[in-house]
């Protein structure tokens, strides 16, 4: 059975296992860690109890930030992503924080085209592009995309 949830601390150790496995550079432990707590709004997504998809997300003010999305590989272009954005943005709308959220920023690799392409179709727009933002395996820079989501109008 496929649920989405809010991811606690419980999980954490089962999702930066998967963090680990997702990501060309991933986030450290410490990191990850401390990506949690009241100004969160973390969610998983799991399969017969076994997380194979997350979202960290960031409510600051009127603002939300998705820091970091990922999906287990064996289960990727099923629309999982899009799936558990729609639930992020939904939570968002309806939530009770101290004040409505206007929007929802994120940033991208420029070379991820499979996940530019899933923003894009949900609504997201190019804001910007920040100049050698990511580092890469072979030490050098890749650019991000700043991409923003309205929730509210």
């Amino acid at each position: 059975m496929k649920t989405i949830s809010t991811l606690n601390h419980n999980d954490l150790n089962e999702a930066f296992a998967l963090e680990q496995l997702c990501h060309m550079i991933p986030w450290s432990k410490p990191t990850f860690f401390s990506n949690q707590g009241e100004h969160y709004l973390n969610l998983k997504l799991t399969i017969d109890d076994k997380i194979i998809g997350f979202c960290i997300c960031q409510v600051v003010a009127d603002e939300a930030n998705l820091f970091n999305i990922a999906i287990h590989p064996e289960f990727r272009q099923q629309g999982l992503a899009k799936e558990l954005l729609n639930h992020l943005i939904e939570k968002l709308m309806t939530s009770n924080f101290d004040k409505p959220i206007a929007s929802l920023w994120l940033e991208v690799r420029k070379s991820n085209d499979a996940a530019i392409h899933l923003y894009h179709s949900l609504g997201f727009n190019q804001i910007t592009v920040r100049k050698n933002y990511y580092p890469t395996v072979d030490g050098k820079q890749e650019d991000a995309i700043i991409m923003a989501y309205t929730v509210t109008l």
